[in-house]
């Protein structure tokens, strides 16, 4: 039987190794979560919020020793943790007061005596998530599923094993019944390989847009329904009267914090030329006022990458761009000794063809590339084949909001950066994925609508 390490990225040290589930293991547990769909979608709506409600309190009881496994496991700083678990706690509430109203059966007058439709939940959802959020992302799925009357099993990412096993135990904790949310120890392909089981009825997937291709063919050629987020290349754009000072700041912890390592983080500076010279100087500053270091400090701002191989990437993305003839305006780079620090860099003259500049870049880099006028923006911004969050920063509301009508994405923030929030749709446009999570949208694709007519 196969294991997965979980690493310290701060130190490089074994936080512990975990035994794959055997192929007996894993039967057993999608049996398990099919017999348990047949029970918890009985449950009345009123029971499985309470649960719900319970999560989060179990969350918010343990939220320190929860936040500390997020740091040991994945690197980000100790009060980014706390805060994720306060997000994933607030989300339990919301999901908990809002199942009614969003599940609610809707009336239709037809020529019938009485007509309308009921939604009914899918079935067993398979949930394959990544690391940079482990708890959050897993949550942000699994919580409106569950409060549907759907069951959820969880493939983690094999970075995040203790993450992993311990929201199985929050469930148990919190009195869910058996089965109704389970966490598999799988690699990849036996993951993939669950897909076409007649007891899986739907995929979530979260992860990079290769990985999401394959999930997306196995999920089509079984006729499942699947829900991708696969990333993003986020443009920050700064218009000319934007307060500059304010979007500086800003800048710095959309581009970096979680060490870069975010879908909807700031991946691309985009200026008006005429403002340029004083946002980079600001940036510049205020990254350089950045506390880099052990991310179980409370001060700290900036922890690891993630794990060696995240760092190497990056390092590669980089390296191609400065062939391209950028250039280096804050110098940083993988650092000497242990763990997978990584130190800001920022780079301006950006080839258009760069890998900063079209890629997905996941992690502490920041290129600042310029522009003339808001036409020229909008072409920038949508130049890559993802579209999930944009920046727009201006004094004038207005301007910026017939701006949001072209930029090719999912969600923009104005005056702030992206961020995903349980009372607004979660998703993206082009390869950034397909179908939406949170809100009442996200909680309605693993529904199924089942029309009636009475005559």
């Amino acid at each position: 039987m196969g294991k997965i390490r979980s690493v310290n990225p701060a130190t490089g040290e074994l936080n512990g190794e975990f035994d794959l589930c055997s192929q007996q293991v894993v039967d057993k547990k999608i049996e398990g979560s099919r017999k348990a769909f047949a029970e918890w979608k009985k449950e009345p709506l009123l029971e499985r919020t309470f649960s719900i409600e319970c999560v989060g309190e179990v969350l918010r009881n343990r939220e320190e020793e929860l936040a500390e496994i997020i740091t040991k496991e994945m690197g980000k700083p100790i009060k980014e943790s706390l805060a994720e678990i306060e997000k994933c706690a607030w989300t339990c509430d919301y999901f908990a007061r809002s199942a009614e109203s969003f599940l609610a059966p809707e009336f239709v007058e037809t020529d019938a005596e009485a007509s309308g439709f009921v939604y009914e939940p899918v079935g067993v959802i398979l949930s394959i998530m990544p690391w940079d959020f482990p708890f959050w992302q897993a949550l942000r799925s699994g919580i409106p599923a569950l409060a549907g009357g759907n069951t959820v099993l969880l493939k983690h990412a094999s970075n995040v094993p203790m993450c992993a096993l311990e929201i199985e135990n929050i469930f148990i904790e919190a009195g869910f019944p058996e089965n109704v949310f389970q966490t598999l120890l799988v690699d990849g392909p036996t993951a993939s390989s669950l897909i076409p089981r007649n007891e899986v009825n739907a995929v979530s997937f979260t992860g990079s847009r290769p990985a999401g291709e394959k999930v997306a063919e196995a999920a089509g050629r079984n006729i499942k329904k699947f829900i991708l987020e696969l990333g993003g290349s986020d443009p920050f754009i700064v218009l000319e009267d934007a307060d500059v000072k304010k979007a500086a700041n800003a800048a710095v912890l959309g581009r970096f914090q979680n060490c870069g390592q975010s879908c909807i983080a700031a991946k691309r500076l985009l200026i008006d030329e005429k403002i340029a010279e004083d946002f980079t100087d600001l940036f510049i500053d205020y990254t350089n006022n950045l506390n880099i270091g052990d991310p179980m400090d409370p001060k700290t701002d900036m922890g690891p990458m993630a794990n060696e191989v995240q760092r190497e990437r990056v390092g590669e993305q980089i390296s191609k761009t400065i062939k391209m003839g950028a250039n280096v305006v804050l110098e940083g780079g993988a650092k000497n000794g242990d763990g997978f620090f990584y130190m800001p860099i920022v780079l301006n003259n950006i080839n258009k063809e760069a890998p900063v500049a079209i890629e997905e870049t996941f992690g502490p880099v920041a290129p600042v590339i310029t522009f003339k006028n808001e036409e020229e923006a909008i072409k920038i911004a949508n130049c890559t084949e993802f579209g999930l969050g944009a920046s727009i920063w201006s004094r004038e509301t207005e301007r910026a909001m017939k701006m949001t009508r072209h930029i090719e994405c999912g969600m923009i923030a104005i005056n702030n950066i992206v961020g995903s929030d349980p009372r607004l749709p979660f998703g993206g446009m082009k390869k950034s994925g397909v179908g939406r999570e949170l809100y009442r949208n996200g909680m309605l694709e693993f529904m199924t609508v089942k029309s009636m007519k009475v005559y």
